[in-house]
């Protein structure tokens, strides 16, 4: 490498890890993954009023999310061994320029064509968002450096959360003013800017030809999904942590399922009311808990634990079935805050404890937890929109939610027996 070359985020060569130009090319990343995360979010409303004003059918759109989550379960377990035979900047750039590709035929196609390439769209889309988010997560420690982990989680959840209020609140917007056509244009170009991004920036990650490698086998090739378990198995929890993620993810979709129903109850007129003010109030406890997440990382020089995982999943299982309890709303909005701090902590917690696994296992280990977590939203998706036609919204979330607490406070006072210091022997 010439002295005129760029330098991959997070190698050594001219500067540590963690340095201001691994972190000022860290947000410039970060700030065209969250246009691209815009464009999931705006296609993901604009997608699915299309489905079913193209169909005629509700079950069309059930059908187009169930294959969307499928193609994202499948891709699970195929990020690990991806990002060993490539690097993570292929694998993120490709990635985006397969999701604006796939959007052509629906800009292009004639009205024959369009439901097919629904759902060519709703696989490329599915696979590729899973994909880059693993690439994207697993080589975060390469990128900044292992002491700023948290930060650049903490950076990335808070652009991801702006894009989805963006995009959701816009999505309506873009389809009733300038069409279909038009949303489909604008999807292409955020995920046209992304990869544009990552095709201009030193991005470290992955590599081909490395060996994947399992704490205490470095160097050593292993089978795909046994790596992914073995690098489980090594740490302590870390499965039992996994496992509360796919939970949790249950759990979210009992929310997402339930909050239409619930604001229809509210307000019959005008039924999208409380929805939007809801995740708008959501977004903001989230930013707000991910700067004190930043400030509290560069004061301390400590990165958020486990434990915040555990604590966090209880704060925010509570306070969604509390939204639910018919509260007045000023009570409720304050429940939506407190909910989306607590979100953005778990996020953070969660991402930065896998990121502690070696760099073989790494992207395995997030790549078997993308598939868990896309497993229990999908099943649970199935599951609640069946209880919510017999049960209440409060009862539906509270059973989802409360598993999802159950297995915390599981998680918790696993992690406080592993902290208890064991007595020594006794002297004679």
């Amino acid at each position: 490498m010439t002295s005129g070359s760029p330098r991959p985020l997070g190698e050594p060569a001219v500067e540590s890890a963690g340095s201001p130009r691994d972190e000022r090319f860290f947000r410039i990343l970060v700030a065209g993954c969250s246009v691209s995360s815009y464009g999931t979010f705006l296609n993901m409303v604009a997608l699915n009023l299309f489905v079913y004003e193209t169909t005629g059918r509700a079950l069309a759109m059930g059908l187009f999310m169930a294959v969307r989550l499928g193609a994202g379960f499948l891709a699970g377990p195929a990020a690990g061994g991806l990002l060993t035979r490539f690097t993570a900047k292929r694998v993120m750039l490709w990635t985006n320029i397969a999701q604006a590709a796939v959007m052509l035929p629906l800009i292009f196609a004639p009205d024959g064509w369009r439901t097919p390439a629904l759902f060519a769209v709703s696989v490329v889309v599915g696979s590729c968002g899973t994909l880059f988010m693993v690439a994207l997560r697993s080589s975060v420690p390469e990128m900044v450096g292992e002491e700023r982990r948290s930060w650049a989680n903490s950076l990335t959840v808070t652009g991801r959360s702006l894009a989805m209020v963006a995009g959701f609140a816009s999505a309506g917007v873009v389809v009733s003013l300038v069409g279909y056509t038009a949303a489909f244009v604008v999807d292409l170009g955020t995920f046209a800017v992304c990869a544009l991004t990552v095709a201009l920036l030193p991005v470290a990650g992955g590599g081909k030809g490395r060996a994947d490698a399992t704490p205490g086998s470095a160097g050593k090739p292993a089978r795909r999904s046994p790596v992914a378990f073995a690098a489980l198995a090594a740490v302590p929890g870390l499965g039992l942590m996994v496992g509360l993620r796919g939970v949790d993810a249950l759990g979210s979709s009992s929310h997402n399922a339930a909050l239409p129903v619930h604001s229809a109850a509210l307000d019959a007129s005008h039924p999208a009311l409380f929805v939007s003010a809801f995740w708008c109030l959501w977004a903001a406890g989230n930013i707000v808990a991910q700067q004190v997440i930043q400030q509290y990382t560069r004061r301390t020089g400590r990165s958020v634990g486990a434990s915040g995982f555990g604590y966090g999943t209880c704060v925010m299982s509570g306070a969604f079935i509390l939204a639910f309890a018919g509260f007045p709303l000023a009570a409720t909005a304050l429940i939506a805050v407190v909910a989306g701090a607590a979100d953005g902590l778990t996020e953070v917690s969660y991402t930065s404890h896998l990121q502690t696994l070696p760099a073989g296992p790494r992207a395995h280990a997030f790549g078997l937890s993308a598939t868990v977590e896309n497993l229990g939203f999908g099943a649970g998706m199935i599951l609640v929109a069946a209880a919510l036609e017999h049960f209440s919204p409060l009862a539906v979330v509270g059973w989802s939610h409360g598993a999802a607490l159950a297995v915390a406070v599981v998680f918790l006072l696993r992690m406080a027996a592993r902290r208890a210091p064991r007595p020594g022997p006794t002297q004679p």
